[in-house]
């Protein structure tokens, strides 16, 4: 299994935080893909797809798998660098950067589709929380992914530190 591309570098980040690169890692996944057909699935030119493509490659979030020839040119297929993405612990921003990537990436409710969020605050000493983090870890190394067919549906697990009161006893 390929590891994990650990971003820390503010850079990454910036590269990660406009919409429009975030919706090409996304689509990436999927398969490696040139920028035409980039451009084709995100409704936008080649042009904007490239420049956000090079971006994403300064910042190591992708490479170029393959290329081909084509009518005297070379035609490049990009893929992610990684599998998957983890937020490095000392990293400038934290899960809240996930969240946000989430929420811009989430459709409205569909009758026809489960849409399900919890929320629940829980109480836990630090071994608990350790426990909890890696069930959920292992838990999402078993979702399956990369399927053509389908619809798409993001799954977010999140353990965080809540602020919380506390009413005395």
């Amino acid at each position: 299994m390929q590891e994990d591309l650990v971003i820390r570098d503010p850079g990454q980040f910036k590269a990660l935080g406009h919409p429009l690169r975030h919706r090409l890692l996304v689509a990436l996944r999927q398969r490696p893909a040139t920028l035409g057909q980039l451009a084709a699935a995100l409704d936008a030119t080649k042009g904007t797809i490239g420049y956000h493509i090079k971006t994403l490659e300064r910042a190591g979030l992708v490479r170029v798998a393959s290329t081909r020839r084509v009518r005297g040119g070379t035609e490049q297929y990009y893929e992610p660098t990684s599998e998957r993405l983890r937020i490095a612990a000392d990293a400038p921003v934290g899960g809240d950067f996930l969240v946000r990537a989430a929420l811009n990436e989430m459709l409205p409710p569909d009758e026809s589709a489960p849409d399900i969020t919890h929320l629940r605050h829980v109480r836990l000493s630090t071994e608990q929380a350790r426990a909890l983090a890696a069930s959920l870890a292992e838990f999402s190394d078993q979702v399956p992914t990369g399927q053509e067919t389908g619809v798409a549906y993001g799954v977010l697990l999140s353990l965080y530190r809540a602020d919380i009161p506390t009413l005395p006893l």
